[in-house]
């Protein structure tokens, strides 16, 4: 059985969609998937055992900038075979385009289920999946639905094998992943340069990525206050799976990669501020979500807008100082050894 999948963004979107590849390939054996994602992305598809091929498209850059003839050949790649089953695993009115353009049968959310209710319009199988539910849980139910099989809630796998990212190393090191996309989800740089100092006492040396020149000159900043703090060189995905793989915690903002780190079974935590861990947050069995405990949290604002006296901001942070972290940090270290 072959199976098409369309999920082009984001990253934590992306890895919200590999346990459902899990469960089908535990539950269909001869079950592959060809993935659709946009270019930036396509390295995660292609690390689960179950996806035989993806397909890269540009829709961002395309958006920008028209490549007639990159578009005519992705589309070509699209429509290249027929498949048993097409699943539009986003809900978008782009992700079901691209879901019209394939052959073989069309399955997607209703519109009461996606988050774009005209893309239903696309599909010749609509399913109804709740949306008071997380992210992770409603894409399971809906490959089951669609592909006919009955899974273990309670047993999580991404299909990653940690040990296969890893390389040899002498150094105790952890990840703090500062870098995200709202300005109001920025953890305080004092607080990142206390974690990294609680680190020095432990003996652990840290790593501070990015991505852009904004987060690079951040983790310049941090690092200059602390001798044990790297600022590596930027690093495509596959070289950040590989980073996060060989440490022994990880600390990030709302951002993929904290997405990346649980599926990957590394220990850590993921800080929510302005936005809420509800339906999106990181899930794995050694990762832990706080939430800023704030009188205006979370306030899905893009900017902190809080007008009162506060040590840091974003404001809410106050209530998840470094130590806090640094003690739940050190919880999930050790949980299930």
């Amino acid at each position: 059985m072959k199976v098409l999948i369309i999920k082009t963004s984001s990253l934590g979107d992306l890895i919200h969609t590999l346990p459902a590849v899990t469960d089908a390939e535990k539950a269909i054996p001869d079950i592959t998937f060809d993935w659709v994602a946009e270019e930036s992305f396509a390295e995660i598809p292609s690390w689960h055992p179950a996806v035989n091929k993806v397909v890269p498209i540009a829709i961002r850059r395309w958006r920008k900038k028209w490549n007639q003839a990159e578009v005519s050949k992705a589309v070509r790649e699209i429509r290249r075979e027929k498949y048993d089953a097409i699943i539009d695993a986003q809900g978008l009115i782009k992700s079901a385009i691209i879901t019209r353009l394939a052959k073989g049968e069309r399955y997607g959310l209703d519109k009461n289920s996606c988050k774009e209710p005209l893309a239903s319009l696309a599909y010749q199988h609509k399913i109804s999946v709740p949306r008071d539910q997380h992210a992770i849980e409603r894409i399971r139910q809906l490959f089951a639905k669609v592909l006919n099989y009955q899974y273990d809630e309670a047993a999580l796998d991404y299909g990653l094998d940690r040990n296969s990212f890893k390389t040899a190393t002498n150094s105790r090191y952890l990840v703090f992943l500062h870098g995200t996309t709202w300005e109001s989800k920025l953890y305080p740089e004092q607080y990142w340069i206390e974690l990294a100092q609680l680190a020095k006492k432990e003996s652990f040396k840290v790593y501070f990525p990015w991505g852009n020149e904004e987060e690079r000159l951040r983790a310049e900043r941090c690092a200059k206050q602390s001798d044990n703090a790297i600022v590596p060189d930027r690093m495509v995905l596959t070289k950040m799976a590989m980073l996060i793989a060989g440490s022994e915690g990880v600390v990030g903002c709302d951002t993929g990669l904290t997405h990346l780190s649980a599926a990957l079974d590394v220990p850590g935590v993921t800080l929510y501020g302005s936005t809420s861990s509800g339906l999106t947050g990181t899930k794995g069995d050694r990762h832990l979500c706080l939430q800023a405990e704030f009188k205006c949290a979370p306030c899905m604002q893009k900017q902190c807008n809080y007008k009162e006296s506060s040590t840091v901001t974003p404001a809410c942070y106050q209530s998840l100082p470094a130590e806090m972290i640094w003690n739940n940090l050190q919880q999930m270290r050790f949980c299930n050894e």
